[in-house]
């Protein structure tokens, strides 16, 4: 059952100032920028599809509806990933009448792609503003892309659901502006008609206080290889298989750190690597998770689509040498040939070159230097863009 708190009330809050909803089903980056909005006081309420609210918003600020979460979870465990996230898919419109009753004229709003299609039309009618969380390309590149490998590969799966993906595309017809984690991303829009000043920098904060560079690396470590995301057609999961069979004839010590989170559609290829010494791991928390980044020396992302992604910034932040395409968004943050190398999608082969120029560099072992990138990636930097591109339109005071 739906637990709805103060809807009505908000006596904390200055008559006239902004208000801000911010609403997924689930917890994204988004609860970043809900903190941002909480702290300049200046978010009307937060509501998720989760039985938890999020640190730092309080909870007479926070809307929950856990059956959601429930029903997502239930799905995921009994239909497997692709049927799963199908099925969470079909929620989303109940999702979207939940939160469109307790929004009132006025109300400027945050969520993503093809959650709140009936808010951003009721919020556009009432003189508010939408924002979408655009945590991959905008839609049609990523189905465009994505269709494409699957093609390649022969694949029975979609790239997703297609309820999402015109859920998706409906959307951005009712879209004012666009958070952009990455130039990537920017491009995306700007080639299908948004404009320059529709387009706000979004670029997600680490932690840093747990991705940080390991104290001491030592000095005989075979190469370690490293991909701590999920796998599948998207994340160009064959190319980084096919990368590492490369390396590791030149380094037969090398090691390949995966983590046991597969989509169906790439299951049949990773049975013909079955040869390959890979090291499993299942999904960790971050505790645990920094601690396998640190006995590694190279993290490889040769995805095919990716708005930014946050395990190759969380790799970069801890030290680590980084491969990837310019379609992971990362890439943004990479220094070729001094803290990583970026290489063309579908391309084993100069991924395994990259791989070979990092190890190299690795030689020194010499601590980097990730003073600029930690500024970059901290949540003041985070904070500050964000209200001061808030501030530049007029939206906040």
């Amino acid at each position: 059952m739906a637990t709805l708190t103060n809807i009505d009330q908000d006596h904390s809050r200055a008559p006239g100032s902004a208000r801000f909803v911010v609403a997924t089903p689930q917890r994204s980056v988004c609860d970043d920028n809900a903190r941002v909005l909480e702290k300049a006081g200046v978010l009307r309420f937060l509501a998720l599809g989760t039985r938890r609210g999020t640190e730092r918003v309080p909870l007479e600020r926070t809307r929950l509806n856990p059956a959601i979460g429930l029903l997502t979870y239930a799905a995921s465990r009994a239909l497997g990933t692709f049927k799963g996230e199908s099925f969470r898919f079909r929620l989303l419109p109940w999702f979207d009448r939940w939160v469109l009753k307790q929004l009132t004229p006025g109300d400027h709003m945050m969520s993503s792609y093809g959650y709140a299609n009936a808010c951003f039309q009721f919020i556009r009618q009432h003189g508010g503003k939408t924002f979408v969380d655009a945590g991959n390309s905008h839609i049609e590149n990523f189905w465009q892309i994505l269709s494409e490998e699957h093609r390649k590969w022969k694949s029975p799966y979609l790239p997703v659901s297609r309820f999402w993906y015109e859920r998706a595309r409906a959307m951005l017809a009712e879209v004012d502006f666009v958070l952009s984690p990455s130039s990537y991303v920017s491009s995306s829009f700007l080639e299908r008609g948004f404009r320059s000043e529709q387009i706000l920098s979004n670029v997600y904060p680490v932690n840093l206080a747990q991705f940080h560079p390991p104290a001491e690396v030592p000095k005989n470590r075979p190469l370690t290889i490293i991909n701590t995301g999920s796998l599948s057609l998207r994340k160009g999961t064959p190319y980084l298989l096919e990368a590492f069979k490369i390396v590791h004839r030149k380094h037969p010590s090398a090691r390949l750190l995966l983590t046991r989170d597969i989509r169906e559609d790439v299951l049949p290829i990773l049975t013909r690597y079955q040869d390959l010494p890979i090291e499993w791991s299942p999904l960790l928390p971050h505790t645990e998770l920094v601690q396998r980044l640190h006995s590694s020396d190279v993290f490889v992302l040769p995805s095919l689509e990716e708005g930014l992604a946050r395990s190759a910034l969380e790799a970069m932040a801890s030290g680590l040498q980084v491969v990837l395409t310019p379609n992971t968004g990362a890439n943004d943050f990479i220094k070729p040939g001094v803290n990583g190398e970026v290489v063309a999608i579908r391309d084993s082969q100069a991924t395994a070159e990259a791989i070979l120029k990092c190890a190299e560099r690795l030689r020194s072992r010499t601590a980097p230097d990730l003073t600029e990138l930690r500024q970059k990636l901290s949540f003041e930097t985070f904070e500050l863009t964000f209200l001061n591109q808030l501030k530049a339109r007029n939206l906040i005071a």
